[in-house]
């Protein structure tokens, strides 16, 4: 773990850096007052990360305190998270775009003692649920005039709680175990409200260390953050794993900027989930239809050669003098285009948190990135399995990370024991022991196999759709899918005990828009997406995207909306996976006339 190896919890980690590479670049944010990055080093970070500990010490909480977190990526997310830490403190990260009803809960349901807030106006919506929070004693607010706080004590703004802090002595700081909790992190499920999950110092620490070992993150690396800090993938391997590497970090402006940030940024790793390296594949697709036979054959070829380049790499092919003289030409004149979207100097592209299509693995190992998938969840801190450059089979999960064990229990469910399995569930000692096996095996949900060392995710022992005729479909594979095409951005399919599947899907718009005019629609017209033309030119697609499953597996109905499904309107959870039910109550009438037509 570079030169802190010897760190038993995330202070010592972060100490340890701060001590062996002071003036290195440690975090870069945009500064929209100047219209400039500023980059502080570790030297800086730490003073600062001092100064919120003074004023978390003015507050005398006890050691174990929760203190919830509720900004965006950035400098201030960062500071409270350390400071809290070294006191012993336990941070709850809570997801910056979860609704108020959401964030309510989870205070009152962790006795959060102190919350860190982006606005009022945030803040208000909270309060205005109802929800009792008796245990918490002080609100921060992180950007907001002090005349525009409610006058009821509960309240401060980030500059009066810091300067207020100014006038504490620190004393020396407190013995933090290995095993007292480095934070409550909330799954986000897709029914129920949602869970605490308990990770310890030793819990996190192990995961970097087995992450490490695996990859190689150095010094001089650059990470651009864009996740949310309260998605445990996030935090461990974007955020405590550059502490532990001496690796930067750059704090993304917003999702929206996020194509702009790559190229001005120029990470060398980034973390993402599939929905990224989905769009920008999605991109590349519509420019290509748009664009000349020509630009098309040259992808095409510079794909297939590249994919040839990759097998070899990889040990499962050959590649030829012909090859790599027309690969010398087509990288930088047709692949290297594409690659500078992501800035041009990305080493490490790693993709986790939800399945990966192998369409869009294919299409980004063909023009030479090296898109790694891995595997995790919240309760495993968060990372069980990954590939790497070296050993990459981009249709698995990769191999089990060193420490980490894995097994394939009853009903094919994917076990995991290791350092990095969570304490348990906050409060909830009923899940807790369902969840957890006496001796210490995680249950995942998760059906896989392991075939020569890899592991391949099957399905979700849960999440399988039973047809009246008794079929048995993984909806989660066919959404894969279909999303592959540009046309579909988001997708749920549906057939539960009905005679034949169907898609409800939000469809992009300047996709749509080409496909209607080239149908001899006007998408300009309310009543064209919901045209049996339209639904014609949806199931088409479909059935190209989908032509490898089984025939039962073919969706037959398809009904459409602009209409992009959100957090706000409780239909996604914060890390953004479809919550099935919620969707299902919300277009129950439009799925009933689906049926019934047939």
């Amino acid at each position: 773990m570079s030169s802190t190896h010897t760190a038993q919890t995330l202070p010592e980690l972060f100490a340890q850096r701060v001590a062996a590479t002071p003036q290195a670049d440690a975090y870069r944010q945009f500064d929209a007052g100047a219209g400039q990055w500023r980059t502080v080093s570790w030297q800086q970070t730490d003073a600062l990360v001092a100064r919120w500990r003074r004023a978390l010490l003015a507050l005398h909480l006890d050691a174990g305190a929760r203190v919830a977190i509720l900004v965006p990526n950035g400098l201030d997310h960062v500071c409270m998270d350390l400071a809290a830490l070294s006191l012993g403190l336990v941070p709850v990260p809570m997801h910056a775009v979860d609704n108020p009803g959401s964030i309510a809960y989870i205070l009152q349901d962790s006795d959060a003692a102190m919350l860190l807030v982006d606005s009022v106006e945030r803040w208000q919506g909270i309060a205005g649920t109802g929800t009792p929070t008796p245990g918490l004693q002080r609100v921060v607010v992180l950007d907001a005039p002090a005349m525009a706080l409610p006058e009821t004590g509960l309240l401060t703004t980030l500059a009066d709680w810091l300067t207020a802090g100014d006038q504490v002595t620190e004393a020396p700081l407190p013995s933090v175990s290995p095993e007292a909790m480095a934070a409550i992190v909330y799954t986000s499920g897709t029914t129920g409200r949602p869970k605490g999950v308990m990770l310890s110092h030793r819990n996190v620490v192990s995961n970097i260390r087995a992450v490490l070992a695996r990859f190689e993150v150095i010094e001089g690396d650059l990470l651009l953050s864009f996740l949310p800090l309260s998605h445990t993938f996030e935090r461990t391997v974007g955020y405590y794993l550059p502490i532990a590497a001496g690796a930067c970090v750059a704090f993304a402006r917003s999702v929206a900027l996020l194509q702009e940030d790559l190229r001005t940024v120029r990470p060398t790793v980034l973390v993402s989930v599939p929905r990224i390296y989905e769009r920008i594949y999605a991109k590349v697709q519509e420019t290509l239809r748009d664009g000349s036979p020509m630009s098309r054959k040259l992808l095409q070829w510079a794909q297939a050669i590249g994919w040839q380049n990759f097998l070899a790499r990889q040990g499962r092919g050959t590649f030829g003098v012909g090859e790599r003289l027309a690969w010398q030409v087509l990288r930088p004149l047709v692949a290297q285009r594409v690659l500078d979207t992501f800035g041009g100097r990305l080493r490490i592209a790693v993709a986790g948190g939800a399945p990966l299509s192998g369409t869009v693995a294919h299409f980004f190992l063909g023009l030479g990135l090296d898109l790694l998938q891995g595997y995790g969840m919240t309760e495993t801190s968060p990372v069980v399995s990954c590939n790497t450059p070296t050993d990459n089979e981009p249709s698995s999960i990769g191999r089990a990370l060193p420490g980490v064990q894995v097994r394939i229990g009853e009903n094919g469910e994917l076990m995991v024991a290791g350092p990095s399995v969570m304490m348990g569930y906050w409060k909830r000692p009923e899940d807790t022991q369902r969840t957890l096996e006496p001796d210490g095996w995680l249950h995942t949900g998760d059906q896989a196999k392991i075939v020569d060392g890899r592991l391949y995710i099957v399905g979700r022992i849960k999440d399988i759709i039973v047809t009246s005729t008794g079929e048995k479909i993984p909806p989660s594979d066919l959404e894969l899918a279909i999303q592959g095409d540009p046309l579909f951005s988001q997708v749920l399919v549906i057939g539960e005990q009905r005679p034949f599947l169907s898609v409800l899907a939000v469809v992009d718009n300047t996709t749509w828009q080409i496909a209607a005019v080239k149908a001899g629609l006007d998408p300009s017209q309310p009543d064209a997406l919901n045209s049996a033309a339209a639904e014609a030119i949806a199931l088409q697609r479909i059935a190209t995207q989908v032509h490898t499953f089984p025939s039962y597996a073919m969706p037959k109905r398809v009904w459409l909306t602009h209409e992009a499904w959100t957090i706000d309107a409780g239909l996604m959870t914060p890390t953004l996976k479809l919550k099935r039910p919620a969707l299902e109550k919300r277009f129950a009438s439009q799925i009933e006339t689906l049926y019934k037509k047939r």
